[in-house]
């Protein structure tokens, strides 16, 4: 104890500033998504692990003449210092693209940033409290978590079947949360494609998901990096689309364009917007003017629709192989099946752990992210997220072929040693239906 009452923190022989750390320095951990990059990224490993675009697909003379043309005739502006709020030519060129998912809005209140990933940590830090509660979906975003956990809150997962969110449960949810004396600060959802679960919150139930976040005065974040790239039908109009004071979204070139430009942004009530512009020029200064330029050049003189659906049509015929695979060599398995986006959700049957099974399943040369990273509370043990943007179509099957091996070695010696006899497993696939058990 110090001579003014703190307790005294010591260090450690890995770290010797260990006592100096702020105590939210202790909600910053590796994710399982990152840690796998490292074994996923050898040649000889098909990795269905990370959300990684297909960047091949790019028309590449579009994307360089685009870099000479923004250093020929803006060479000073794009080296320069820019706005906090972002470039204003690229904030245009975001109504458009946004305005394919019914979003009408002002340029005024798109904010620009790097990804929208650090947008979502914008948001956290202007709301978040020590002891304040985040909704999330049943499985949620893994970044997202780790954002909010650095704020030193607390998530609380909602209940989604294969229509999305579910509204009763998060009706139940909120009750319960404020029987506590629990503050609630935001609902933060992927309505569309969802990463991990890979569905849809389905139109019917978008509206009062809305007016069930109104009524209990509770702010919406919409995070929609995936929302054009649809396979078939178009995902509903956005939630913005509905409440523009209620809802802040989030939007991404990183997904539709390319990561490597850094490019994101939020669509935010005019108030919220001011402190954004704040909280970016206390973080940054502005975000990169070299990046916006860019991006905004590419979007001017390329056929940026034709090039997202031709994405649609690569991320389409993987898809396709995936699921194809898992219902030849993993029959016994449920999934989802996606309309859009990168992931397929598996559910493996109850005395699986992905967790625990994923050094046999990188020894077999295959890669997938445990369902555990994915859920606050430590659930996810059952399930497995595979991304199927990346890989070709064929290594995608021999992947699946590779996970087959693991999934049915393990139920091979389960069987052996445990005498478990034949799996009951569900007909339908999908995810878990439950509702959430445990609200704490």
């Amino acid at each position: 104890m110090t001579s003014d009452g703190v307790p005294e923190r010591a260090g450690n022989n890995l770290d010797p500033w260990y006592a100096n750390y702020a105590e939210r320095a202790a909600g910053f951990a590796a994710s399982e998504v990152r840690a796998l990059f490292a074994v996923a990224s050898r040649p000889e490993v098909v990795s269905l692990a990370g959300g990684m675009p297909f960047v091949s697909a790019l028309p590449q003379e579009l994307i360089t003449s685009a870099f000479e043309r923004t250093m020929r005739e803006q060479g000073p502006v794009a080296l320069q210092y820019g706005s906090g709020q972002g470039i204003p030519s690229l904030r245009e060129h975001i109504l458009e693209v946004m305005s394919l998912e019914g979003i009408r809005a002002s340029v005024d209140n798109v904010v620009t940033s790097t990804g929208s990933q650090q947008a979502l940590d914008f948001v956290a830090k202007l709301f978040l409290d020590p002891g304040d509660v985040v909704l999330a979906e049943a499985p949620s975003y893994v970044g997202a978590m780790g954002v909010f956990r650095s704020y030193q809150a607390s998530v609380v997962h909602v209940a989604m079947d294969d229509e999305g969110l579910i509204p009763e449960a998060l009706r139940e949810t909120i009750a319960h949360l404020r029987g506590q004396g629990r503050r609630i600060k935001f609902l933060y959802t992927i309505p569309n494609f969802h990463n991990p679960a890979g569905v849809t919150l389905s139109a019917a139930r978008r509206p009062e998901i809305l007016e069930i976040c109104r009524a209990n005065e509770i702010l919406v974040l919409e995070d929609n990096p995936y929302g054009l790239l649809h396979f078939d039908e178009p995902a509903p109009d956005a939630l913005r689309s509905m409440d523009p004071e209620g809802v802040i979204y989030l939007g991404s070139f990183s997904k539709t364009l390319a990561p490597g430009f850094r490019v994101g942004w939020a669509l935010a009530p005019h108030a919220i917007r001011e402190k954004l512009i704040l909280a970016a020029e206390s973080a940054i200064l502005s975000p990169s003017s070299f990046s916006q330029l860019v991006v905004s050049e590419y979007l001017s003189q390329a056929d940026w629709r034709g090039q997202i659906d031709a994405f649609r049509g690569v991320y389409r015929e993987r898809k396709d192989a995936m699921i194809e695979a898992l219902g030849e060599y993993l029959p016994q398995l449920s999934w989802t099946n996606p309309n859009g986006g990168f992931y397929v959700w598996v559910t493996l049957p109850d005395m699986l752990d992905s967790k625990q099974m994923l050094p046999r399943a990188v020894r077999e040369l295959v890669a997938y992210t445990p369902g555990t990273a994915f859920f606050a509370d430590g659930r996810g043990r059952h399930a497995m997220r595979l991304s199927f943007c990346y890989p070709t179509p064929d290594a995608i099957r021999l992947g699946i072929r590779r996970l087959a091996t693991v999934v049915n070695g393990e139920l091979d010696l389960l069987d052996t040693f445990a005498g478990t006899g034949t799996l009951q497993l569900p007909d339908r696939p999908g995810i878990e239906l439950a509702p959430p058990t445990d609200l704490k």
